[in-house]
């Protein structure tokens, strides 16, 4: 199936998807933090690798990495439209990833990475017990 957009139209419209602050994703991570009574997270934290939630007592960084842009091995996909680009950017964005999960780690840090879909339904006790692995469920 061919774009029904330009390429300068969906160029546009794919710059102004930002790199963090992804709303939805983080408030589902969020609602499940509020129904479970998990506490003590921060937002925004002066952490490297801009984590979407640092809990400082813990020293765990919890990132919620988006299927499509984080290469997910379960519903990645690739476009077929300017295939190199979108292979080299996701490519890139692992690579960071990698970075920054060593880098913390280095520096003392836990690491918590969740995938987009392990925030669905579907997903919700293995969830679960990924957060209490982790120590933030009793």
């Amino acid at each position: 199936m061919s774009d029904i957009l330009t390429v300068v139209e969906r160029s546009a419209l794919m710059s102004r998807i930002r790199g963090s602050g992804n709303k939805d994703t983080e408030l589902k991570l969020m609602a499940v933090f509020r129904l479970h009574g998990v506490t003590g997270w921060r937002r925004k934290a002066p952490v490297f690798g801009k984590p979407d939630f640092v809990f400082p007592k813990l020293k765990l960084a919890v990132f919620v990495d988006g299927c499509f842009w984080h290469g997910c091995p379960i519903h990645a996909t690739q476009p077929k439209q300017n295939a190199e680009f979108w292979r080299t950017k996701i490519a890139r964005n692992l690579a960071r990833d990698r970075l920054v999960t060593r880098t913390l780690l280095a520096r003392g840090w836990h690491v918590l990475r969740i995938w987009e879909h392990e925030l669905t339904r579907k997903y919700e006790r293995r969830l679960l017990a990924r957060l209490r692995r982790a120590g933030l469920l009793v």
